[in-house]
């Protein structure tokens, strides 16, 4: 007889992820979640930069509870206003000319690499298939995105050859040169790299990118699935740069906890999507963009976005500080705004490890990197709350 599976057994869900944490949070509210037992946990890992406006924001709490009320789902064989109104915002405030909309990051990037081939395509250009990526990326977890990262882990025992992609060495641009060719359809990366290791592109390196996707007739897609939505103190990261991509995935933050991805594409790739060439059950549905509104609310008041800057600032000030007085744990800081690493010389999973046992929660990133990423709207006496806490486990750890 097979053993009984309780209703709250994990026995029941696949086993892909590691083993979560023993921890069960009944509530949140703003930066704190709390725990069965009653116990407050500093939220600097956002749900992976998810929940943008932290826990149980009011604002976003009554969008979804009206929209609730009124309708949730009608399919795209009918107009759906919420979404072309968050659309039309979307292109109000970035380069692009329309929007895709979609239910996650790798559904968003997917979009994005189709429209890039579909471009050429419907210009006759049925050679331009090939899109080039770099390494230490990551754009999600389905066959296409794995092949576009390159990760050889991600993708054993389920991506059979390179699915017509090309990668190299992050920041390498002669490399780029060489790789370039009359079959390149595109270029994809991340303006702040995630799970790489919050590594922030140098604005020599995007703009050689962005002249050689000109002078080839290359499309350039970046992925802000993670650095988008204010993340980095600009409503999208590669505004730091002044440059901008012909495509663009976002997710996450967008939908403040609740699941959107959007596509941004200018009207010369988006005009090649043609009725029938993709589609999204789900995307765009009434229930995520009238959630995705109410975030852009918030992201666009007076103070939202300086208030990201200048906190990233103290944030990584006090990290920089506390890197120097524990040099024999910590190596280096790296990011922009409030996407943050800390570079560590200990394993960084007993640093976060360590941290969670004292009530604030951090994640993990590539090069043995502790990732903070607070909400938006974070107070300063939760950063330095968190700073006292970062301190205090440093020393301990350095008894």
């Amino acid at each position: 007889m097979e053993e009984e599976v309780s209703l709250n057994s994990r026995k029941a869900l696949w086993p892909n992820y590691s083993p979560p944490a023993e921890l069960v949070f009944t509530h949140g509210v703003g930066s704190e979640l709390f725990s069965e037992s009653g116990e407050a946990y500093l939220d600097f890992l956002s749900g992976i930069a998810v929940t943008s406006f932290g826990h149980s924001h009011p604002h976003l709490n009554e969008a979804l509870k009206q929209q609730a009320d009124k309708v949730w789902h009608v399919s795209n064989l009918f107009r759906i206003p919420e979404a072309e109104v968050l659309a039309t915002r979307l292109v109000q405030e970035s380069f692009a000319d329309n929007v895709f909309f979609a239910n996650s990051g790798a559904e968003a990037v997917e979009a994005g690499l189709k429209a890039i081939r579909g471009y050429h395509a419907a210009r006759g250009d049925n050679k331009r298939t090939r899109i080039i990526g770099f390494s230490d990326s990551f754009h999600g977890r389905t066959m296409a995105t794995v092949a576009a990262a390159g990760n050889k882990s991600h993708m054993q025992n389920f991506v059979p050859g390179d699915q017509g992609f090309d990668h190299i060495e992050w920041g390498n641009l002669e490399a780029l040169k060489n790789v370039i060719s009359d079959s390149t359809a595109g270029i994809i990366l991340e303006p702040v790299q995630g799970e790489g290791g919050i590594r922030p592109v140098t604005q020599k390196f995007l703009a050689s990118i962005r002249e050689l996707c000109d002078e080839h007739g290359v499309l350039l897609m970046f992925d802000e699935v993670q650095c988008g939505i204010g993340r980095t103190g600009h409503l999208f990261a590669h505004q730091h740069y002044g440059i901008n991509p012909d495509v663009m995935a976002l997710a996450k933050g967008l939908g403040g906890g609740f699941p959107i991805g959007a596509c941004l594409s200018t009207e010369e790739v988006g005009s090649s999507m043609v009725v029938g060439t993709h589609g999204s059950t789900f995307g765009g549905n009434p229930l995520a963009t009238a959630v995705g509104n109410a975030v852009m609310d918030l992201l666009l008041e007076d103070g939202t976005l300086e208030n990201v800057i200048e906190k990233g600032k103290y944030l990584n000030g006090e990290l920089e500080r506390l890197k120097v007085e524990h040099n024999d744990l910590l190596d280096s800081v790296h990011g922009l705004g409030l996407m943050i690493g800390v570079k560590c010389k200990m394993p960084c999973s007993d640093l976060a490890l360590s941290l969670r046992d004292n009530y604030l929660l951090v994640g993990q990133s590539g090069s043995n990197m502790v990732r903070l990423l607070p909400p938006l709207n974070v107070g300063q006496s939760e950063l330095e709350k968190a700073i006292s806490i970062f301190e205090q486990t440093l020393k301990k750890i350095s008894r």
